[in-house]
């Protein structure tokens, strides 16, 4: 590994840009945040009897990882989080969410671009099938542009109600504040057939406009005015019109530190939908200012219960990979972090793009006073802390915690780096009898049609693979049933706790996990090429900011 950084890699520290709070974080912290795993952050409320059953059992407002994204691009929104709950509320029937149904969806689909790669040159791509491998995976891409920009995708379809699943793929706190179906309408443009940058243009306006309403009377409704409608929407029985509601969002706030591999601190324009492109992490005081904003939103809807998810460490998600070993014995962190298919013995710190260790630090301190602050909101609302008054039955998932327990460069293959309050995630007996087993590590091939590592990251390295999806939806449920959710079979019949995810059901529907493409091995080399010629990660992981 050859040491040609500008920045020099120190053992535990942040570099000196980081914000003040980041600074001082790491100057008196012995190590990570400790998670909160008591959903009632210690604050127990007097028991409710609640009237009736609201009509609207579960709404979604959240990025990506509650849009459903995966392997870049959202498809299979039938298996997001949301619907996999809705599925065992015995309520998918009513759950309505955006659907994506040509050509893999948007913006590009690396499961289906691999296995149609593999269906034309094998498992590997040789010297002389460079050529055929290019001309078929542009023509793929050609083939989805086309789709969502000139052919049947480009108009979006009619909806018949104000959806459940509120998530976009892209949105941090501003978006989901600001966008609404008449702005999202205004960017959409006639299209450019560019036979060198073939990335569907607008691609994340238009999935948005399958998720927001665009009825006459709710185009100028941002998803949190929406949620809030669907709120007044209740019978005469119920006080309110929503059952649950979960609130995912910030991780756009941090993610782009490790897809653009930069960190760019918040600066003047944070807080507006045309200014805040240019940073790739908030500052603390700057994502707190913008959380109080999405939490006066939250109090305007009338939910029963609100389950509030943590921001989780993006610098665990396998699209940045450690190079070479920890900086030193017990540290979390590798001296750099590159992509995945960079090898320790390859990397070039003077010329492949990366973070350094101490950068990555500072991002995950950030994230624990994001987190330092989600927590807080909620144990202000149950505590009736609020301006109002009013005690509210908010809940929290420390989505945080939970990825750290699977973290497995990390934590699990380094037992010196583990905190005390760490312990492995116990998987679910289903998943657990999977071979090899699922873990936190890249996805890849082994070469005779199943898979050598991997399991709970998709493609692009960020998000979920199905099973993911539904490790992430039983913990929402366990919150939910201590709730005094009622969980019923599909024919109405209620069901006796505890309530569990039908994994079954979702390896049956995971190809990932079950036959990964055997084109991306455990070298990642077909990523990599693809990233060099078809620039997969600008596309699929940046194309919306």
């Amino acid at each position: 590994m050859t040491d040609g950084a500008r920045i020099p890699v120190t053992a535990e520290t942040v570099p000196p840009d980081a914000p003040d709070e980041v600074q001082d974080l790491a100057a008196r912290a012995a190590g990570p945040r400790v998670p909160c795993f008591d959903a009632t952050v210690g604050v127990t409320l007097p028991p409710q009897a609640w009237t009736g059953t609201p009509r609207n059992r579960l709404v979604v407002i959240g990025d990506s990882l509650s849009h459903g994204f995966q392997s870049g691009a959202v498809f299979n929104t039938d298996l997001s989080y949301g619907a996999i709950i809705a599925y065992e509320l015995g309520w998918l029937d009513g759950f309505r969410y955006p659907r994506y149904p040509g050509l893999g969806g948007l913006p590009i689909n690396l499961e289906l671009l691999m296995r149609d790669l593999e269906s034309q040159v094998g498992s590997a791509i040789s010297l002389w099938e460079l050529p055929l491998a290019l001309f078929r995976a542009r023509q793929f891409m050609d083939d989805v542009e086309d789709y969502w920009e000139r052919g049947p995708g480009a108009v979006p379809p009619t909806a018949t109600g104000i959806n459940h699943n509120l998530g976009m793929y892209g949105w941090d706190l501003r978006d989901a504040l600001d966008w609404t179906a008449e702005l999202l309408e205004q960017q959409v443009t006639a299209p450019k057939d560019d036979l060198l940058q073939q990335v569907v243009e607008h691609n994340s306006e238009r999935a948005a406009l399958r998720v927001y309403p665009r009825g006459d009377t709710e185009k100028t409704l941002s998803v949190f005015q929406a949620a809030a409608r669907l709120g007044e929407d209740k019978d005469d029985d119920t006080d309110d019109g929503i059952e649950t509601l979960i609130v995912f969002l910030g991780a756009n706030n941090a993610l782009r530190t490790v897809t653009d591999l930069t960190v760019h601190w918040s600066g003047p324009g944070y807080d507006t939908l045309t200014g805040k492109g240019q940073y790739t992490i908030w500052r603390p005081e700057h994502f707190r200012s913008e959380l109080g904003h999405v939490v006066d939103a939250v109090r305007g809807i009338r939910a029963r219960h609100v389950i509030w998810c943590t921001v989780p460490h993006v610098t665990i998600a396998p699209i940045a990979r450690g190079i070479g070993g920890k900086v030193q014995p017990g540290s979390r962190y590798f001296p750099y972090y590159s992509r995945p298919w960079v090898t320790d013995q390859a990397f070039n710190a003077g010329r492949d793009v990366h973070i350094t260790g101490a950068e990555a630090r500072a991002v995950d301190y950030a994230i624990d006073l994001f987190n330092t602050d989600i927590e807080g909101v909620v144990r202000t609302e149950r505590s009736g802390g609020a301006p109002d008054g009013t005690v509210r039955d908010w809940y929290l998932l420390d989505i945080a915690g939970m990825l750290d327990r699977l973290a497995a460069r990390r934590y699990i293959n380094d037992v010196n780096a583990r905190p005390p309050w760490w312990t492995p995630y116990p998987l679910p007996a289903t998943l657990q009898g999977l071979q090899p087993a699922i873990d936190s590590r890249f996805l890849s091939g082994d070469g005779r049609g199943g898979r050598d590592q991997g399991g709970l990251f998709s493609l692009d390295g960020v998000h979920p693979t199905t099973v993911g999806y539904g490790l992430i939806a039983q913990e929402m449920i366990r919150i939910m049933e201590s709730a005094g959710v009622a969980f019923r079979h599909p024919n109405g019949e209620p069901r006796t706790g505890p309530v569990l995810v039908d994994f079954d059901r979702l390896v049956l529907r995971d190809t990932l996990v079950r036959f990964p493409p055997q084109i991306v091995d455990s070298t990642l080399s077909t990523l990599g090429w693809a990233d060099e010629h078809l620039g997969w990660v600008l596309r699929a992981l940046k194309s919306h900011f």
